[in-house]
């Protein structure tokens, strides 16, 4: 309650003093195209039945750093979007960048795509895999323009791999988990380094120009809107690589977060203000070319905060990485002018996955019957209010995981083997296994030094050797009291689901690095390095080889 209080406390706290900024009262900043933005009409034309559909992922974004959260950023457009929207506040994505923008995409669970282990690396020859349907491809069947700007992450080691094969009309943006925010140049390990800005298939040179990405995808997504008619269906999937490390932001942005003594905390604010510039002038440039009236603005982070790189999940446990909540609970809103219940908060459960069916009904898509989905329409129970037809969340299982050394089928009744690291949601219970990860609380004052400083930080110790944890989540969120010994029937209730759901699992795709990969043989690009062709080639010569070899030795017994 004492915690419950002071977050409220905190949350007003913000509000009176950022308070929301109006739409017209912003000039310049992140991503403004020339010309005067504010004040204009919407184009003429009445708009199709079918919405506008824009999907805004943020990298990183801790639970707490939003101002309706409590946080001293000062985020006034996420702000006034959330107020009049619908706020999601039992909304889950996974621990990593990978593993949620997969599940987005397609509406599966990483066990049923063979993500399931960690993020695809810039040298593994590994992507989504090639059939599975993606949203943008169901849009499209339906009318839809797809357009993406931001961050891939699925893979690029073929062309196939590649957002303008998997359903994108166009692609701008980056392939890689992370990279410089002017440069765009990206290391993987010492030598290996590359180039990372695409324009649909080629790596795009000609952007080159030293601008900060954030207001670089920015004005390309004001051009998309310019370009388009709006009485046409569109979809706009835009990736932000803010605020993802490296800490980066232009200097304008640090004037209101001076006082911060930590470095990184100080990086990470300057960084979500222009983030939230951005998302303010796309907002604005929505109005202005005719889509808002008929737009849905979804928003959304891909994980919880790092602390060690600036990011808070206070009053959650754990970080990104992690199955704590503070790895996998995120920040997420709904806003447009087509909901029923604006201005309201749904504390109904909802998963990323659920994404993709809501968005293709809401397109008047179809859901072909073979496709085996793990997401829901979650449309009702976020426009009206209604109960979730969500009751579970599977929230991993990594067979590949298994450092928990103590882990074993007797403590897991010979159920399942805790030694494995999963995480599942059934109800009101959590129930996690293995090594779910760093699991410090970190509240707002471990950031006030200038270093590093984990003196504040909150730690439980446990037995050794512990490798099942359950908690009530609905009434313990912090996950401060562990019930597995209290509860053990619940616990092997949870166990069997989790046995149920790894029995339609698929085999991990996690394979090794492939020195064809660096960007040295690439023209210094990161980009497609796989050729069907050659494979094909060399298959056929040994096939041609050995016949040869065959028929010699015919000849000798002859």
């Amino acid at each position: 309650r004492m915690v419950a209080a002071v977050l409220a406390g905190l949350s007003l706290l913000s509000l009176l003093t950022c308070g929301y900024l109006a739409w017209g009262s912003r000039r310049g900043g992140a991503g403004e195209a020339p010309g005067n933005l504010l004040g204009e009409e919407p184009a003429a034309g009445a708009p199709r039945s079918q919405p506008h559909i824009i999907f805004i992922l943020a990298d990183d974004q801790g639970f707490r750093d939003v101002g309706y959260h409590g946080s001293e950023i000062r985020t006034p457009t996420l702000d006034k979007l959330a107020a009049e929207g619908v706020k999601l506040e039992n909304y889950y994505v996974q621990p990593m960048c990978t593993p949620s923008r997969s599940q987005l995409i397609t509406g599966k669970y990483q066990i049923h795509t063979g993500l399931q282990h960690s993020i695809i690396r810039p040298t593994q020859p590994n992507c989504l895999p090639l059939d599975n349907v993606t949203l943008p491809q169901k849009l499209k069947e339906v009318g839809y323009s797809t357009h993406m700007v931001g961050k891939w992450h699925l893979g690029f080691y073929r062309r196939e791999c590649m957002p303008t094969q998997r359903g994108f009309d166009s692609f701008f943006g980056s392939l890689l988990g992370s990279g410089d925010y002017y440069t765009h140049f990206k290391c993987d390990s010492p030598g290996i380094c590359g180039y990372d800005l695409y324009e649909n298939n080629n790596a795009a040179w000609d952007h080159d120009n030293g601008i900060y990405s954030t207001q670089m995808y920015t004005q390309k997504v004001q051009q998309i809107l310019a370009s388009h008619n709006p009485r046409k269906p569109i979809f706009l999937y835009i990736a932000y690589q803010a605020v993802h490390s490296p800490l980066q932001a232009p200097g304008r942005y640090f004037e209101h977060y001076r006082s911060i003594n930590n470095i990184n905390r100080r990086r990470y604010a300057a960084m979500l203000a222009c983030l939230d510039e951005a998302i303010n002038n796309v907002t604005l440039a929505l109005r202005k070319y005719g889509y808002y009236e008929n737009s849905i603005i979804i928003y959304s982070s891909d994980n919880g905060g790092q602390p060690m790189a600036g990011g808070s999940n206070w009053p959650l446990r754990g970080s990104k990485g992690t199955y704590w909540e503070g790895g996998i609970r995120a920040v997420g809103f709904v806003h447009s002018p087509l909901l029923k219940n604006k201005g309201s908060v749904c504390k109904e459960l909802v998963h990323i996955t659920d994404w993709f069916p809501t968005l293709i009904t809401l397109a008047e898509g179809q859901i072909d019957e073979d496709i085996q989905l793990d997401g829901y329409d979650v449309w009702e129970t976020i426009s009206e209010g209604r109960r979730s037809p969500r009751v579970d969340i599977l929230h991993n299982i990594d067979p590949i995981y298994t450092k928990a050394k103590n882990g074993s089928w007797a403590a897991g009744y010979g159920i399942w083997n805790t030694a494995i690291q999963s995480a599942i949601r059934v109800n009101h219970w959590k129930l996690l296994t293995g090594n779910p990860g760093y699991s410090d609380w970190v509240p707002p004052q471990a950031f006030s030094n200038a270093g590093p400083n984990r003196w504040h930080n909150e730690r439980v110790s446990w037995s050794a050797g512990k490798t099942v944890w359950l908690f009530n989540i609905t009434a313990d969120p912090y996950e401060r009291v562990d019930l597995s010994a209290r509860h053990p029937e619940v616990v092997k209730q949870l166990l069997r689901r989790l046995s149920q759901f790894n029995k339609t699992a698929v085999p991990v795709r996690y394979p090794p690095k492939d020195p064809r990969s660096n960007p040295k043989l690439n023209g210094g690009v990161w980009g497609p390095w796989f050729k069907e062709d050659e494979k094909k080639k060399k298959s056929e010569k040994s096939k041609g080889a050995n016949k040869q070899k065959k028929m010699k030795k015919k000849k000798k017994a002859n």
